[in-house]
């Protein structure tokens, strides 16, 4: 029995996916790597509230964390407590009305937030935010 040129008999066409699983790895390698990127200011535990709809709707506030440990971040940049008034100030110049949202860990005591309030205050801050971590119902 003689075949035509180029024809097969019992070969059957199959997709290759290794090129599509290679991709998706690649992408997922990638996304694991930007998210923690995403996330401003210092990671600390915030303390539980509810949150209003007005609270969510708001612009880009200027971020200044404290751990538990008491040190103090402007955005992802350790500062000390003699320094806090200047960078905040500097940062306030940037951008008139800007907001300030302080997260405070949950471990700390009111008299070491209230201290770092008060230097935000005198560095210009028309008013300071306090963050939380919003309660699921």
């Amino acid at each position: 029995m003689a075949f035509a040129a180029g024809s097969q008999k019992g070969v059957k066409n199959a997709i290759n996916v290794t090129p599509l699983v290679d991709v998706v790895l690649v992408l997922l390698i990638i996304f694991m790597v930007v998210t923690p990127m995403l996330q401003r200011g210092k990671d600390v535990h915030l303390p539980k509230a509810h949150l209003n709809e007005k609270e969510k709707k708001q612009s880009d506030p200027l971020v200044v964390s404290m751990t538990a440990d008491r040190s103090i971040w402007i955005e992802s940049n350790v500062v000390t407590d003699s320094s806090l008034e200047d960078r905040v100030g500097q940062e306030l110049s940037k951008e008139a009305g800007r907001r300030v949202l302080l997260k405070g860990d949950e471990k700390l005591s009111v008299g070491d937030v209230r201290k770092v309030m008060d230097h935000i205050k005198r560095a210009g801050a028309s008013g300071i935010e306090l963050a939380i971590e919003e309660i699921k119902q």
